[in-house]
């Protein structure tokens, strides 16, 4: 069977999280419904695979998953068709690359990246609800830089992970949080950009929900190391909202989307939730 790999978005707004749930709508399901009217294995309850496992309420614009289809699609026809079958739901397919059998678009990953969007002002959002965080005040993007820089590296990130984690050791590498701050009408966003092989659950959130404490001022910086060297999920901040976070891109040790022939682009075993 030729496998394929998805790049695609989504706005988890209208979805109980990415994984497929018997009783609510997910992201995984809504693209295997929309498979199941293309291929006859799909039609039978085959399943697909994704890099990361999104929360409910929590959106992407690269995630990348991957199947197994009785057809071997071309694969621009394959992404129009499914792109068809999707709609009305929040969810596109970017593009569609055939990969070679070894290919897993979890498993095989070796970076993923996030962006959370923050957004200062008074009066409430518009345009962007339901896309972000929305505090009041403007923060102090130094002191937050500050604090996030004792994050980077390779620690054990139990203060940040949430309880109900299922990842075997919370010891990861944390190689990059870059933190930026854009002048909007009547206030200020600031996105931050957090790049690991892997996430616990719940990591992402909790760190940007410190790092606000941090520029709202309720924290010193040095606090952030402090919570960090505690173990302890009492010492964290506050989790911050799912609607500001986005799966923002997957990596891989060669592009699938990026070549002609079925890539081979397995690697060792990883995972990420968050």
């Amino acid at each position: 069977m030729p496998r394929f790999a998805l790049k695609f978005e989504y706005q988890g707004a209208p979805f109980a999280g990415w994984q497929a749930q018997a009783d609510q709508p997910s992201v995984q399901g809504a693209i295997e419904a929309a498979l199941a009217r293309l291929d006859a294995g799909f039609a039978a309850g085959a399943r697909i695979a994704a890099a990361g496992r999104t929360d409910a309420g929590v959106h992407a614009t690269g995630q990348v998953a991957h199947a197994d289809l009785a057809r071997d699609w071309d694969p621009f026809r394959l992404a129009e068709a499914l792109n068809w079958h999707l709609k009305p739901a929040p969810v596109a397919i970017l593009q569609a690359a055939r990969v070679d059998d070894d290919f897993h678009a979890r498993f095989s990953a070796i970076e993923r990246r996030y962006l959370f969007r923050l957004v200062a002002r008074r009066a409430p959002v518009t345009h962007d609800r339901g896309q972000i965080w929305q505090v009041l005040n403007p923060l102090d993007i130094g002191a937050m830089r500050e604090g996030a820089a004792h994050l980077v590296g390779h620690h054990d990130f139990t203060t940040f992970r949430s309880s109900i984690c299922q990842a075997k050791s919370p010891v990861k590498s944390l190689d990059e949080i870059a933190i930026e701050e854009v002048e909007i009408p009547h206030g200020r966003e600031y996105r931050f950009h957090l790049r690991a092989r892997s996430f616990l659950h719940n990591q992402v959130r909790s760190i940007v929900g410190t790092l606000e404490r941090v520029g709202a001022g309720s924290w010193p910086p040095a606090r952030v190391a402090e919570a960090l060297a505690a173990q302890d999920r009492a010492a964290c901040g506050p989790v911050c909202p799912p609607q500001g976070l986005y799966l923002s891109g997957v990596g891989y040790p060669c592009d699938p989307f990026t070549r002609r022939e079925p890539a081979r682009c397995s690697s060792e075993p990883s995972g990420s939730s968050t």
